[in-house]
């Protein structure tokens, strides 16, 4: 295991945007009342911070409001086995113009989703802000990178 220097950040989260946009599966796992849930998502990275939508209600945004600590582990598949996980806090944004922004940085249609656009009253952006990031091989077995602000 490699803890990453602070002077080799842009350079690790390069790595993990491209192993990331690779990614065939990603799931997130929030705290609910009952115990953790695992949902499928589709995350897009903005530097060092990962962006998801979800519905504004959805009980994904539901448990992040009440429990903001998540971890998101994306798999990609052979031949790569690239294993990436974030540990982090999300933070539903209401700011209209910031959920704007993020509509364009979000990198899938997410008019799919919501048909109103950006100003879709049911669209929410969530910022996963990471506090631990790991990029490794083999399921974490090989070439271990831990990122830590």
């Amino acid at each position: 295991m490699t803890l990453v220097p602070a002077s080799e950040k842009a350079a690790f989260f390069a790595d993990v945007e491209a192993a990331a946009k690779k990614a065939i599966w990603c799931a997130l796992a929030t705290n609910a009342p009952d115990g953790p849930r695992v949902r499928m998502v589709h995350p897009t990275f903005e530097g060092d911070v990962l962006w998801i939508a979800t519905g504004t209600d959805s009980p994904k945004a539901q448990q992040m409001r009440a429990d903001p600590r998540v971890d998101v582990q994306f798999q990609v598949a052979p031949p790569d086995f690239v294993h990436l996980m974030v540990r982090g806090n999300a933070e539903l944004i209401t700011d209209e113009a910031e959920k704007k922004r993020v509509w364009d940085v979000l990198d899938y249609d997410l008019s799919e989703f919501w048909s109103g656009g950006p100003g879709d009253p049911n669209y929410t952006a969530v910022r996963i802000t990471p506090a631990r990031v790991e990029l490794s091989k083999m399921f974490g077995s090989m070439d271990k990178r831990i990122w830590r602000p």
